[in-house]
Parts: structure tokens; C-alpha cells; sequence
């Protein structure tokens, strides 16, 4: 019995051990999973392939990509909520998860600033303010003019309701008193060839489509919602130049991990990510992507999100609009 105990305690120190050694294992010692919650394909897909290509590379381990898409990004915020908070999970999530979801559903499962912990933001997506050519304004202000002098004609197009490209006009109309008309459409395709076909008179659009559209001159581009002019639209003027004052609306693009992932372990994925977007060929596809390089590390990250929650909350109640 006595040979049969030591064995027993033998196996139990050994299995502490190796349990001892394993929590002992520097970070990364297996792949990281990066969850997207949209599907495979799109914007956000884009941007972590470009990433994760060299941050595994900086890391030392495999990323692995997996897409949970449904509810607007909800289901995939839900799976890394819900992760082991070890920094093996990482969500890659846009303004629309993050900031806009929690004012556009009143029973969203989760929290941004409660149920996870922001690693890194990546870029910012300025968005271009368009017209179709049918309408006479060469510049913002001579739209504005025409639009006050013509309340409640002037139609503007949006992806859906609750969307960014609905958002922004909406903070558009508060910023200059206008009175436009919302159509949403079902996805940016339509709206856009109705504003080309004149349906609508008013856009806002993210940057590479706007600008291949502009320099065809299917429609015009009157300015862009980025603090600075944007490389795509050299000749077009910013929101604020155009006399718009403080007028920077910008999405963007970040990662974040489960609340109470160790700060160490933040910290080591938020300079890996600042490592990979010092790169060149990193910036330089990243611009032709539609998206600007805009780094920030974990802490100046929660703050931005701190400050960006209520400022689009009040576009979102001033739209009016509520979902399920």
C-alpha cells in the first residue's frame, strides 16, 4: 500500500509540475485565434489577412482567422467575450460592433467597455460626402446652400439603417441644420447606383469606392469626414476646410481581447501590433485598402473608445433609429 501511495504522490507532483511548467510558458506558446464577426471576404477580413501575415511572423505562432458573422457582429463579440481571457482569443471588430451596436440594440449581449479589453486600433476609415452630378454644387457649402433652399427634397442614401454611412449624414444634418430625407437601402451596391442614377442626391461613402466613382466622374465628391485630406482624393478638401468646424467623423478598425486578459500579456499583443504597422508594404496596402494606418496601443485605445461611445450615440438617437 505504502508503494502504491508514494506512486500516487510521484504522479500527483509530476502532474503539478507540469501544470507549474505550463503556466510558466512565455506568451505565445500556441496558435492565437482572431475572430471577425462578418463573413469571410469582406473589409474586415481584408485587413486581418494583412495584419496577421506578419504579426505571426513577430509572435512566433500561427494566427488563425475564424469567422462567427450574424447580427451585425454580435455573435462573434459573444465567442471572444465568453474566451478564456488568456490573449489566445483576439477580436477584430469595427466602429459599427464596438460604438454603434451598444446605442442601436437596446438588449445587445455584451458591453464594449465591461466584457473586453482593447489591444490595439489600427486604422480609420474617412468617408467621402457625395452628390450626383445632376446636382449643382461644385463645393460643401454651395450643397449646403442648395439643400437649405430646398428642405425636405434632398434624399440621401445609406447601406441600412443604423449603419455608418447612415450615421454620418445624420451628423452631417446636425452639424449644419439641414433637413434630408434617409432612403436605406440593402447594402452600399444599391444605394450607390441609385445615387449615380439620380434617385438620391446625397451620399456618404467609404474612401476607395468614392474615389474610383469620382475620378470617372460618375459623381462628385465634395469632401472628405477625415481631420487631414485623404491620399485617394488629393484635390478634395476635408469637412473642416470646407468651413464645417471640428467636423472629423472617422470609423476604424482595432482589436481587442476578453475582459481580464493580464496586462502583460495586453501589452506584449499591442506592441506586436504596433511592430507590424510600422512596416512600409504594411502601410502602403493598407492606404490602397481605403483604410489610414492610425496606431494606437492598448491604453490610448480604451480611451478612444471611452470618448467615441457617446458622441455616436447621440447620432444614433438623433436618427431616431432602434433594432431588435
Amino acid at each position: 500500500m505504502k508503494t502504491i501511495a508514494r506512486a500516487c504522490l510521484a504522479t500527483l507532483a509530476g502532474l503539478a509540475l507540469c501544470a507549474v511548467a505550463q503556466a510558466q510558458q512565455p506568451f505565445p506558446s500556441k496558435p492565437v485565434r482572431v475572430v471577425i464577426g462578418f463573413p469571410a471576404g469582406g473589409p474586415l477580413d481584408q485587413h486581418a489577412r494583412l495584419l496577421t501575415d506578419k504579426l505571426q511572423g513577430v509572435l512566433g505562432q500561427p494566427i488563425i482567422v475564424d469567422y462567427k458573422p450574424g447580427a451585425g457582429g454580435a455573435v462573434g463579440a459573444q465567442d471572444v467575450m465568453k474566451a478564456p481571457a488568456d490573449g489566445y482569443t483576439l477580436m477584430l471588430a469595427n466602429t459599427g460592433v464596438m460604438v454603434i451596436n451598444p446605442a442601436l440594440y437596446p438588449k445587445l449581449p455584451y458591453s464594449t467597455l465591461k466584457d473586453f479589453t482593447p489591444v490595439a486600433r489600427t486604422a480609420m476609415q474617412p468617408l467621402a460626402l457625395l452628390v450626383n452630378n445632376k446636382v449643382p454644387a461644385k463645393n460643401l457649402q454651395e450643397f449646403i446652400n442648395y439643400a437649405k433652399a430646398n428642405p425636405g427634397k434632398v434624399n440621401f442614401g445609406s447601406a441600412g439603417n443604423g449603419g455608418i454611412s447612415h450615421l454620418v449624414p445624420e451628423m452631417f444634418k446636425s452639424a449644419t441644420g439641414l433637413d434630408l430625407v434617409h432612403i436605406p437601402y440593402k447594402g452600399s451596391a444599391p444605394a450607390f447606383t441609385d445615387l449615380v442614377g439620380g434617385q438620391v442626391q446625397f451620399m456618404a461613402e467609404s474612401i476607395p469606392q468614392a474615389a474610383a466613382y469620382h475620378k470617372q466622374g460618375k459623381v462628385r465628391a465634395l469632401a472628405v469626414t477625415s481631420k487631414e485630406r485623404n491620399p485617394a482624393l488629393p484635390e478634395v478638401p476635408t469637412a473642416i476646410e470646407s468651413g464645417l468646424k471640428g467636423f472629423e467623423v472617422v470609423g476604424f478598425y482595432g482589436f481587442l481581447a476578453p475582459a481580464g486578459t493580464p496586462k502583460e500579456v495586453v501589452n506584449q499583443l499591442s506592441a506586436a501590433f504596433g511592430q507590424v504597422m510600422q512596416l512600409p508594404d504594411v502601410r502602403g496596402r493598407m492606404v490602397e485598402q481605403g483604410a489610414d494606418p492610425a496606431f494606437l496601443g492598448a491604453e490610448a485605445f480604451s480611451q478612444f473608445l471611452a470618448g467615441e461611445m457617446p458622441r455616436w450615440a447621440e447620432a444614433v438617437k438623433a436618427s431616431g433609429t432602434k433594432m431588435d
